[in-house]
C-alpha cells in the first residue's frame, strides 16, 4: 500500500490524510518491531547544557571555611555591594553558613520562556553539607555565554553527615550535592533545526546500514517513493511539509512508525572490574580444544625454638621454618565443534566450573587463536 502526500493538498485535506495514515500504522505492525522514536532522534533537536556559579545560604554551620576558600568571601562581598552594602576593608568574615556552589542543568529542546527545569547544585569549596540551604538567584549560561535561565530555591539533599567531638564521623551518601525540582526559570528559547530546514533527518542511536535501509523503505511504502533516503548507516533524510502545524502532525506519524531493526553484530563484552561478561546472540566458535587450569603455590611460615644442651654454651634462638606446597587443578579439556552457539559455550564452561575470571581468560585466548567469531570488547 502506497500513500502519496502532495505539496498542493490543502491543510485540512492533508490532516485528514495523515489521520488515515496513523490508523493504517496501527493495523500494520511488523513482528518484533521498534518505534522510530525509540531507536532514532531528530537531528538538531537536542538539549543544551547550562552552568552557573552562585551562593547557598542558611546552612547550619556546615558552610565553607573562608580562610581556605577566599572566593566565597569575594562572592559574598560582591553580592552585598549590589544591594548597596559595603564591607569595610580588612574585615575578617567567617561565613560558616554560606557555601560557594556550581549549578548545572539541561535545557530541553523546545523549552520556552516561563518553563521550569530541574537543577543540580554542587559544592566547589570545603562545605561539609548543603543540607537545609537555599540557593540565591543565579543566572545559568550556555556554551555561548548567554543567560538562558535563572535559578533559585531550597535544596533537597539526599546525603547526611554527623561528627562527634572525638573526631569520629559518619556520612551517608553525598551531603555536598543537592537538587531543586523546577529550580530554574527559562528566560530564552533556543532555535532548533525542526523549524528551519526543509527536510527532517533521523539519526539512529545505533548506526546500522540494515536499519537505515529498512527505515527509509518503511517511510517510502507509507508516504510514497523518494520521500525518504538513507544517507549513511546512521542518518535517514525525510522530506517534510513547510507549514509548522502540518509538520508537527507529520512528525507524529513518523516517530510512531514501527520497523524491524537490523540485528547487532556478534560481540562479547567483558567488564574486568566487576567480572561481568555479556555474550551476544550471534557469537560463534570455530573447531577448537580448550583446557584451563591453575597452579596454586602456598607458603606458610612458622617459628621453631632451638634449645641447646643443658651444659652447653649455646644460646636459645628462634629459627624460622617455611612449608611450601603446590596444588594444580585437574580440569578436563573441552572441545567446541564448528558453529558452536552461545548455549554451547555456556554449557561447556559451566561443566568445568569456570569462574568469571577464568571465562575472561578463555574468551581472550579464543580470540587470539582466531576461533572466536565476534568482536571482543573489554570495558
Amino acid at each position: 500500500m502506497t500513500l502519496t502526500i502532495s505539496k498542493k493538498i490543502p491543510g485540512l485535506v492533508c490532516r485528514q490524510v495523515l489521520l488515515c495514515i496513523a490508523c493504517y500504522i496501527l493495523l500494520v505492525v511488523p513482528a518484533q518491531a521498534e518505534r522510530v522514536k525509540d531507536i532514532a532522534n531528530l537531528a538538531g533537536v537536542r538539549s543544551n547544557p547550562l552552568v552557573g556559579y552562585g551562593l547557598v545560604v542558611g546552612l547550619d554551620g556546615t558552610g565553607d571555611q573562608t580562610t581556605q576558600t577566599p572566593f566565597t568571601t569575594q562572592s559574598f562581598k560582591s553580592m552585598l555591594k549590589q544591594f548597596g552594602i559595603t564591607v569595610p576593608v580588612g574585615t575578617s568574615m567567617q561565613l560558616k553558613n554560606v557555601a560557594a556552589v556550581a549549578i548545572h542543568a539541561e535545557l530541553p529542546p523546545f523549552a520556552k520562556p516561563g518553563h521550569q527545569i530541574d537543577i543540580t547544585v554542587s559544592s566547589i569549596g570545603n562545605a561539609k553539607s548543603l543540607r537545609g540551604g537555599s540557593l540565591l538567584l543565579t543566572p545559568l549560561r550556555g556554551a555561548d555565554g548567554e543567560v538562558y535561565a535563572l535559578a533559585q530555591g531550597n535544596l533537597v539533599v539526599g546525603g547526611f553527615g554527623a561528627e562527634g567531638s572525638d573526631g569520629s564521623k559518619i556520612t551517608v551518601n553525598v551531603p555536598s550535592v543537592g537538587r531543586i525540582a523546577n529550580g530554574a526559570m527559562v528566560e530564552r528559547a533556543v532555535e532548533t533545526a525542526f523549524t528551519q530546514n526543509s527536510a527532517l533527518i533521523f539519526n539512529l542511536d545505533q548506526p546500522d546500514f540494515t536499519t537505515a535501509k529498512r527505515l527509509a523503505k518503511r517511510i517510502n511504502e507509507l508516504l510514497g517513493p523518494d520521500v525518504a533516503s538513507a544517507l549513511d548507516a546512521a542518518s535517514v533524510k525525510v522530506t517534510a511539509p513547510r507549514e509548522m502545524n502540518e509538520r508537527v502532525t507529520y512528525m507524529s506519524v513518523l516517530e510512531n512508525l514501527e520497523i524491524d531493526p537490523g540485528e547487532a553484530p556478534a560481540r562479547v563484552v567483558i567488564n574486568s572490574r566487576t567480572g561481568t561478561i555479556v555474550v551476544g546472540q550471534h557469537v560463534r566458535v570455530s573447531p577448537v580444544a580448550v583446557t584451563h587450569g591453575s597452579l596454586t603455590v602456598t607458603i606458610s611460615e612458622s617459628a621453631q625454638v632451638s634449645q641447646p644442651n643443658a651444659f652447653g654454651e649455646g644460646q636459645t634462638v628462634v629459627v624460622p621454618q617455611s612449608n611450601v606446597s603446590t596444588q594444580q587443578d585437574q580440569k578436563p579439556m573441552f572441545v567446541f565443534d564448528a558453529g558452536s552457539t552461545l548455549s554451547d559455550i555456556v554449557k561447556a564452561v559451566n561443566q568445568v566450573g569456570a569462574a568469571p575470571g577464568d571465562m575472561m581468560a578463555i574468551l581472550e585466548a579464543l580470540k587470539q587463536a582466531g576461533a572466536l567469531k565476534a568482536d571482543l570488547v573489554v570495558i
